[in-house]
Parts: C-alpha cells; structure tokens; sequence
C-alpha cells in the first residue's frame, strides 16, 4: 500500500478519512465531525499531509508540522474498515522517516487519555509520555477528558 505526500487536491478525501475514523472511535466523546474541509485545507499550508491508498483511494493519513528541530503529528486516521490491518502503522512509519530526512530529531503527539486503546499503540513504537494539556476550549466533551503529550527520538 503506497503512502504519499498529499496534494491540494486531496484535501475532501483526507477531511473524509478524518471524520469517518473519528466519527468511530469517539463518537462516545463528541457528537460533532471532527474536522472541516476549510481546516484541512489551512492545515495543508502549515504542514504536510502523508496519505495511504488502496486502488487509488486514500484511506488512511497522518499530518506533520516540522517545528525547528521537532515535528509535530496529528490527525493520524485510518477508515474504519481498514483498521486494524496496519495501516496506521504503515503511514505513521512514513511520518517519522519524512520528519527524519526533512532534520527534525523529534515527533511530538497527542492524545485524548479516554481513548484507551491509543497508549499502546505509541508505546509500542517508542513513544513515552511528556506531560499533559488541557482538552481544546469549546469541544464541549461527553465526558471529562486532557491531552496526554507524547513524544519519540527520530535519531
């Protein structure tokens, strides 16, 4: 499965990816998509979005923000029918390698603590807990919910 850099004209397929997968996973935390196209679309400005695709469609996809010697990764997404056949993996490995060739010493991330299932999945590629942040003002979650930030050498 080919991983990539995305193009502009990318950015609906990528919004997609974003909302069905989160659309899934936390739909028990917000009721609301998690991302517009106007969003990706500012996002494609501040950093680059890496896609996977099968059969020429994108289903998965990751965003990376270099900043000075770290890089920042968000938006990691996988449609929900190809989860779980490592794809995550496959485009989060695609991050790192482009954030490494692009100088960056570090990746940076982070995650919602209710999703449970998301520790192990960085731990096991190396990343480790930094410290944690407010969840983002005016989201209004379901439940009561931090950032955990995370974070892994490149080098």
């Amino acid at each position: 499965m080919p991983v990539r850099v995305a193009v502009a004209a990318d950015a609906e397929a990528v919004s997609r990816v974003i909302n069905t997968a989160f659309r899934k996973a936390e739909s028990f935390l917000v009721d609301h998509d998690r991302i517009d196209l106007q969003t990706v679309q500012e996002l494609f400005r501040t950093g680059t979005f890496l896609v996977a695709e099968e059969n020429k469609v994108v289903v998965g996809c990751v965003h990376v923000e270099m900043r000075g010697d770290r890089s920042y990764l968000g938006l990691l997404s996988v449609n929900p029918d190809g989860q779980k056949a490592g794809v995550g993996s496959k485009v989060m490995t695609a991050a790192e390698d482009y954030c490494a060739k692009a100088g960056s010493h570090f990746m940076d991330l982070r995650i919602v603590n209710v999703r449970k299932e998301l520790p192990e999945f960085y731990h096991r590629r190396g990343y480790v807990e930094t410290g944690t942040a407010p969840f983002t003002a005016g989201l209004e979650p379901k439940v009561p919910c931090h950032f955990v930030n995370m974070s892994k050498p490149l080098r």
